[in-house]
């Protein structure tokens, strides 16, 4: 994910899996196929930033590796789908979908600043006057990521179907498809009264400058969400899954400054449950169907 966005193209649009990930040439020492999502602004940022993390796996498992890092989420299912990789790491949505499109499997969830978890947020002007939300805001500019964001789409999206029971479209100024960052700045500019972001997003563009603490202010929080997972392919011995997974969660604070962007401090047990909350968003919005 971005730092600032997790993202992904339901669709399937964008890079077609099978120009960007290639089967391993057999070799007497096995080469392992890892990837990563669109986790920062481009592939190159995004693959210097993680081999680390990619490098001590494959060190630990005995084998070489092969990493591909995408420009959409869409790339990495179907790569996952069709046996072009063995293991990726992939943001809350985009493993969803990866999952219930091939049953794909995660095994460990990335801690943030030593938290599994993060929070969708919406963001409003600083002198909005919101005592119940969403009821005090009708008819004013509500400003959604794109589609493929956990905390900026489909959360809300969720909350307004199933919780809020009200349709975003009417009940709002609505538009959509604008990063977490332009969110940000667009409610801090006065361009929209409210914006939809994840609070990690915002504290890092306040810690780095960007915007100010007291530009905009926080009028929604949604229950926890989990962050990152790291998933093995369906086709994958239930070993490598447990193994891989026995690797991550022994990863120390200490060794994460060296294997892994800053902020991330190590890893937790996961499975599939651990994104219960984002499977049922999904179904309820109608992004995914309810497996047989």
């Amino acid at each position: 994910m971005s730092q600032t966005r997790r993202t992904f193209i339901a669709a399937g649009t964008g890079l077609i899996a099978t120009t960007l990930f290639t089967p391993a040439i057999a070799q007497p020492k096995k080469t392992l196929r890892f990837g990563v999502g669109p986790l920062l602004p481009n592939p190159t940022d995004t693959k210097k930033a993680y081999m680390p993390l990619f490098a001590h796996l494959a060190k630990e498992l005995g084998a070489d590796f092969d990493l591909v890092a995408t420009t959409d989420w869409a790339g990495m299912a179907v790569a996952m789908g069709s046996d072009q990789l063995d293991l990726a790491w992939m943001g809350p949505w985009g493993y969803v979908i990866a999952n219930n499109a091939t049953n794909c499997q995660a095994v460990a969830t990335v801690k943030y600043d030593d938290k599994p978890i993060y929070y969708g947020i919406i963001v409003g002007r600083p002198d909005l006057k919101v005592t119940k939300f969403p009821d005090d805001t009708k008819g004013l500019s509500m400003s959604f990521a794109d589609v493929g964001s956990t905390s900026g789409w489909l959360i809300p999206s969720y909350y307004a179907k199933e919780v809020w029971k009200i349709d975003p479209k009417t009940f709002w100024k609505y538009s959509e498809g604008a990063t977490h960052a332009a969110n940000e700045v667009a409610v801090a500019s006065g361009q929209v009264d409210m914006a939809t972001d994840f609070d990690r997003n915002r504290n890092a563009m306040i810690a780095a400058g960007r915007m100010k603490e007291d530009a905009n202010k926080i009028i929604w929080t949604s229950d926890p969400l989990p962050n990152d997972a790291i998933a093995v392919a369906a086709s994958a011995p239930k070993e490598f899954g447990a193994r891989v997974q026995q690797i991550l969660t022994a990863i120390t604070q200490e060794q994460a400054k060296s294997l892994l962007p800053a902020r991330y401090t190590g890893f937790v047990p996961a499975t599939h449950a651990s994104y219960d909350m984002i499977e049922k968003a999904g179904i309820a919005v109608g992004k995914i169907k309810p497996k047989a």
